[in-house]
């Protein structure tokens, strides 16, 4: 019962998809693209979109959280599938990852060591690393992948399935750090063990997988452009969009020249204007500094957000656009074919991670309605 409605559609979903494995896969036959399922599948619901992502063939999944991975497992056939946790293995979850058959991603010596532990005792020695060239966030340091390098003691009881390092700059592709990087990733990886020498790599996410053959490795991890949003900056998006956002309008007001709207009357009315109150607030995901460019579209015409969004309302000024067009019950689009969610992201001074992830989060309460098509 609603009034505000998320579509999420599959199809250009697995669309996006097939553009990536076209720009990656095309480039050898030993070449895989895994998918980057975490916060929810960026919001637009990890059951679904993995279901889909199965159905289109994928096999390689990546989560943050061990919780999330579970969801994956239970969605398709993780015996035959490959669910990397970045975060990796916590302490007490080993079980866990056992039973459900996720790989933890390494992230330190000490990760390793208490991975080794459990695969010692359990048999199931899983594992993926991850080397720090740049970001400074998760990762091995130099020193400590040095360390690793030379402990053949415990490498010989892990099962590498995939060594990764993350870009720093993949949205700007002729960045020097992401040059700085590929040569860091280059020399760490030249001191692993001869008889590893065969372990996957991956470094590009979606970005780095249109950014050239030089940061494509072996495995890519993409996740933004998947769900339309567009991986570069100062760029055309060459990915479709994904979802629609519409919030239906609850009310139209006629104000005078000088009247308010909003908390705080930060916006008055220059002109005799006509106003539209939309079922939509900070409470639904729709970030607060939106009020100051965002817009929203009625039947394909940009009306701008006016005053500050509050929780539960958000009003539009529809004076441009023809009155008889306009009425109580009809829908505006907050994200879809006029609004890229990307252009909300900049209207808010975000990104367009935030903004879907946020929509994302309030759509598993009973204000957002989520519906799939495709």
């Amino acid at each position: 019962m609603s009034s505000t409605c998320l579509t999420i559609d599959l199809d250009q979903l697995a669309l996006n998809w097939h553009l990536f494995k076209e720009a990656y896969e095309q480039k050898g036959s030993d070449k895989t693209i895994g998918a980057v399922v975490k916060a929810d599948a960026y919001g637009l619901g990890a059951k679904p979109v993995v279901r889909r992502l199965w159905h289109e063939g994928c096999r390689l999944f990546f989560v943050a959280h061990a919780c999330e991975g579970v969801v994956v497992s239970q969605t398709i056939n993780s015996s035959v599938a490959a669910i990397y946790v970045f975060h990796g293995c916590r302490p007490g979850q080993e079980e866990l990852f056992l039973k459900h058959r996720l790989i933890p991603v390494l992230n330190s010596f000490d990760d390793v060591q208490r991975w080794v532990g459990f695969a010692k005792r359990s048999g199931y020695s899983r594992a993926g690393l991850h080397v720090d060239t740049g970001m400074n966030r998760l990762g091995f340091s130099k020193p400590g992948f040095q360390e690793l390098c030379s402990a053949s003691d415990l490498l010989d009881w892990i099962d590498i399935g995939l060594i990764m390092t993350h870009l720093v700059h993949a949205d700007e592709p002729g960045a020097g750090v992401n040059i700085q990087q590929k040569h860091s990733f280059n020399e760490l990886i030249g001191l692993f063990p001869p008889s590893l020498a065969q372990v996957p790599l991956s470094m590009a996410n979606s970005a780095g997988v249109l950014n050239g053959a030089d940061y494509h490795y072996d495995v890519a991890r993409v996740g933004i452009g998947l769900y339309g949003g567009n991986p570069f900056s100062g760029q055309l998006n060459p990915f479709q969009p994904v979802m629609t956002l519409e919030s239906e309008i609850l009310q139209i007001n006629e104000l005078a020249v000088g009247q308010s709207v909003s908390y705080g009357a930060s916006w008055r009315a220059q002109r005799p204007s006509r106003i539209a109150t939309l079922a939509i607030g900070y409470a639904d995901g729709l970030l607060r500094h939106s009020g100051q460019f965002g817009h929203v579209a009625i039947n394909g015409q940009l009306a701008p957000i006016i005053g500050r969004v509050t929780m539960d309302l958000t009003m539009v000024d529809i004076t441009n656009i023809d009155g008889a067009a306009v009425k109580v019950g009809d829908r505006a689009e907050i994200i879809g074919k006029t609004i890229t969610v990307d252009d909300l992201a900049a209207a808010a001074d975000t990104i367009c991670y935030e903004v879907l992830t946020n929509f994302g989060r309030q759509s598993n309460s009973n204000r957002v309605k989520r519906v799939y098509i495709g």
